[in-house]
């Protein structure tokens, strides 16, 4: 296939997440990063450049010049999509005028600061006939996608419960105060939006449980905090939630639990059976059975189902992670852009986050923090 040809939003040297998207986005040799505007400074947007080798020409001042002068290059010049990789509140700007002036979108989470943005953007999206993703990157992994497919099947019968976790403890201490960029923009409300650990990983959680199972949080009741001296927004939160179909479960998300690096977790059970997986050990999916013993599965390994080997790149045995996870987000976006180019229809299930999901993340955190407002009450979304 051609290769694809990125531009960023953000992300210049010495952004975590940047580099990041830089590095998933290279992985399966499908997409070059040919452009962007790295910083709000345009002395930093240009040194970002030259140290990832972009021409200086290539280098924009802002995203709206990037825009505007990226869409009057010929079409086999010109960037085919925008990586979004700013703070919250610089996620909805450069998302809609990329698509209205006719480039696809990948954004990083949560999708916008506020839901009135998030309904917008769904608008746009849907006028502008663009792919937008959205980078929750953990539906990426191998073993996530045999959950979702055991359950998609039926394998674990009638699903009646779900617990999700996703434990940090680097915000246990005001790190915020000493200057550390990352805590700095996550505890305020101008560039982070009403939620704080919750839109960070809070969503995360959220949207896992939803991929996975299939179904869909009809309300929840949310116990948000905020441990931290003087912070405003939530770093902590438990959540009880009630799906669709009858099913019940809970979500506890913290950035103050001590000692904790990224515990993101998820059991599912069912009727027949159960699943569970931890992000710290992605390898490994754990099924329990009614009436069988105890299995483990691994990525390419002996029961696998192509749902999930699909994306396994390497022989069983050898560990895929963090970066893999958006690399397989960036992966399954390419291919359906390759697709659009050559003026076919996309051939394959979407199989990445979608502007759907960004919505329900937004809708998610509303009614998270109006529950928490109103003593835990039980609030629909």
């Amino acid at each position: 296939m051609t290769r694809l040809k990125m531009g960023m939003v953000g992300g210049g040297i010495g952004s975590f997440i940047g580099d990041v998207h830089r590095k998933a986005a290279s992985i399966d040799g499908m997409i070059d990063l040919v452009c962007g505007a790295f910083s709000s400074s345009e002395e930093k947007s240009i040194a970002s450049a030259e140290a990832l080798g972009i021409p200086k020409k290539r280098a924009y001042k802002s995203f709206e010049e990037m825009i505007l002068e990226e869409a009057k290059l010929p079409q086999e010049e010109r960037m085919d999509f925008v990586s979004i990789v700013t703070p919250n509140h610089m996620h909805f700007p450069p998302a809609k005028m990329a698509l209205e002036h006719g480039f696809h979108v990948i954004c990083d989470k949560p999708m916008t600061l506020t839901l009135d943005e998030a309904t917008t953007l769904k608008q746009v999206v849907n006028s502008s006939n663009k792919v937008f993703a959205l980078t929750h990157n953990y539906t990426g992994y191998p073993m996530i996608k045999q959950a979702k497919a055991m359950i998609s099947k039926g394998d674990l019968g009638t699903i009646r419960k779900v617990n999700a976790q996703y434990l940090q403890g680097w915000l246990a201490t005001a790190v915020e105060k000493t200057g550390q960029k990352q805590a700095a923009w996550r505890v305020d409300p101008k560039r982070s939006g009403i939620g704080g650990a919750l839109g960070d990983i809070g969503t995360h959680a959220e949207n896992l449980i939803e991929y996975v199972t299939g179904m869909q949080i009809s309300e929840l009741a949310a116990d948000l905090s905020a441990f931290g001296d003087g912070r405003t927004l939530d770093d902590d939160g438990n959540i009880l939630l009630r799906f669709e179909n009858g099913a019940k479960g809970t979500l506890s998300f913290s950035q103050i639990a001590t000692g904790e690096e990224n515990n993101l977790g998820i059991r599912v059970y069912g009727t027949k059976g159960s699943v569970e997986w931890y992000q710290e050990n992605p390898n490994e999916l754990t099924v329990r059975w009614l009436d069988q013993p105890k299995q483990i599965y691994t990525p390419g390994g002996n029961g696998s189902y192509p749902e999930s080997s699909e994306y396994v790149r390497i022989p069983a045995g050898h560990p895929e992670g963090y970066l893999e996870g958006f690399a397989t987000i960036y992966r399954s976006f390419a291919k359906e852009l390759s697709q659009i180019k050559k003026g076919e229809s996309p051939s394959t299930v979407r199989d990445f986050p979608t502007v759907d999901d960004g919505v329900r993340g937004m809708k998610f955190i509303y009614a998270a923090v109006e529950s928490s407002k109103n003593n835990a009450s039980w609030t629909k979304i």
